[in-house]
């Protein structure tokens, strides 16, 4: 099985309602992201898909998070957009958009050097 990963980043607002803490004021983080994908199968090219590909679907996905208020954008008008469920949004979309001999493997997003969540589907 190969596995790539790439990084990429966004900043954006949010808070966590009914949270009963500071998060559940308006706050924003950098937000760190890992994006990786996996397959079995190589392309003619020696390479289960180009990075440069890659990195176009990732920002993508992201541009349409970056400097935004998250609890306005769906699924997070109705679901806390907490780091859990950024990383899931994060790799439902990006799965929409691979080749077909590409899976994902995984998101992690960090919404600060220390803190982060991860989403994979087993």
């Amino acid at each position: 099985m190969y596995v790539l990963e790439i990084e990429d980043d966004f900043a954006a607002a949010h808070q966590l309602r009914g949270y009963h803490g500071k998060c559940e004021n308006l706050h924003g983080h950098n937000w760190r992201v890992r994006v990786g994908v996996r397959g079995e199968k190589l392309l003619d090219s020696g390479m289960l898909m180009d990075f440069g590909d890659l990195k176009k679907i990732v920002n993508e996905v992201l541009m349409a998070l970056d400097h935004r208020f998250l609890n306005e954008i769906e699924p997070f008008v109705a679901a806390n957009p907490t780091t859990e469920r950024i990383a899931r949004h994060i790799y439902e979309e990006v799965a929409k958009r691979l080749p077909n001999n590409v899976r994902m493997d995984g998101v992690t997003a960090w919404e600060s050097e220390k803190s982060r969540s991860t989403y994979r589907e087993y």
